[in-house]
């Protein structure tokens, strides 16, 4: 499961963990020096005979405990590409009631055991995986530099006849181990090399596709401005309750709320326009989570806002909206409306037709409003339609 704050683990590992990989490397090193031909396995070489089959145990080991660590970490930077709006919604399930980042992701869980059973049936062996482990840690090597470099650029206040000498080492020296690998392209350095360029497609083609659908949006949207008065001039049934309309955009007039006047011709005692916000830091503090404004006629503008490692709960943040408006949302009382498009590719040229194509499939298998924002299904009504992009 996916964790956050390891103080204790990170200690650890710069006290024990990190001197003994040294100590093993440099070991294997030196042997191969005094034994060329021990150069097929310099770590099981390396081992007496009798300790052979208790390394065997403890490499197992620390191979699933190595694999739960890539599992928690596939967990956690998908919940926050999927806060930074790189990927679409899908169902978390939160796994412990004290730490808030304790999760699982179903579907990457699955995905990952599809990847893991096809890429071993495909190289057949840990010998012809070498090379692409090789591939995927140097070029970890080279980006975790290359993010460093840009941190240290952005908060340290180094002279620059200091800082870029040192940026240039860094990278110098991953660039060297990571050509050293991909010479093995075919080998099997291609394969992390497709594995991230699949991934990295994906990612753009998500943000990419949002950019357009909400600029589709608003080109089609009406401006609240003019709406509401024009509403009140013949306004319509007006029903008990309160109604929460879910939209990205503010100012314009959620497509939920005009399909809901189109069919049911009716509008609630109380209307709220809510926006739910992620911002670019892990958490936002409890006074800046919610604001709600008064619009005029029973209409409010609120917005909600989560960091990036935060699970939205919009039922509860609108609980807590008493205390900064003195609305109150009676869980009983109020009804959750969202737009849920279907995207049709168009060739205006915003993205080539496979990428818009990829986009609608990856629309249409995101995890609902209800499972993402905690909404309860008995509350939440979802109005649909096409939108071209």
């Amino acid at each position: 499961m996916g964790h956050f704050g390891r103080k204790p683990i990170t200690a650890a590992w710069n006290v024990l963990v990190l001197p003994a990989l040294t100590i093993a490397y440099l070991g294997q090193g030196a042997l191969v020096l005094a034994d060329p031909t021990a150069v097929a396995n310099p770590f099981y070489n390396g081992i007496p005979p009798w300790a052979l089959y208790p390394m065997v145990g403890l490499a197992t080991a620390a191979t699933v405990i190595a694999s739960q660590a890539v599992i928690s970490g596939a967990y956690s930077a998908t919940r926050q590409a999927i806060q930074l709006g790189y990927l679409p919604r899908l169902a978390i399930r939160h796994t412990s009631r004290e730490t808030i980042g304790q999760i699982y992701v179903p579907s990457i869980n699955w995905m990952l055991m599809a990847a893991v059973i096809a890429t071993v049936v495909g190289f057949g062996s840990s010998t012809a995986l070498a090379t692409a482990y090789g591939v995927s840690v140097t070029g970890t090597m080279l980006i975790t530099s290359t993010l460093l470099i840009v941190a240290m650029r952005r908060r340290l206040a180094l002279p620059p006849y200091l800082f870029w000498p040192l940026a240039v080492v860094f990278v110098l020296v991953d660039v060297a181990f990571l050509s050293a690998n991909v010479v093995k392209f075919m080998d099997g350095a291609w394969f992390p090399i497709l594995l991230g360029v699949l991934v990295f497609t994906l990612l753009r083609t998500w943000a990419r596709g949002r950019q357009l659908l909400r600029a589709e949006i608003v080109k089609d949207g009406i401006a609240l401005d003019a709406f509401l008065p024009g509403l009140m001039l013949s306004p319509p049934v007006r029903v008990p309750g309160t109604a929460v309309f879910l939209t990205a955009q503010k100012g314009i007039v959620p497509k939920a709320l005009l399909h809901n006047l189109k069919h049911n011709k009716v509008l609630h005692e109380r209307n709220v326009l809510l926006t739910v916000e992620t911002r670019a830091v892990p958490f936002v503090p409890a006074s800046e989570r919610l604001s709600i404004h008064t619009i005029g006629n029973a209409f409010y503008q609120a917005s909600v806002r989560y960091g990036f490692m935060e699970s939205p709960d919009v039922p509860l943040a609108l609980m807590r909206a008493a205390d900064c408006s003195g609305l109150c949302f009676d869980p009983m009382e109020t009804t959750y409306f969202a737009s849920r498009e279907s995207i049709v590719a168009s060739r205006r040229g915003g993205m080539p037709p496979w990428r818009d194509h990829l986009f609608g499939f990856m629309h249409r298998n995101a995890a609902s409003a209800t499972d993402f924002f905690r909404i309860p299904g008995t509350r939440l009504v979802e109005l649909g339609a096409p939108v071209e992009i």
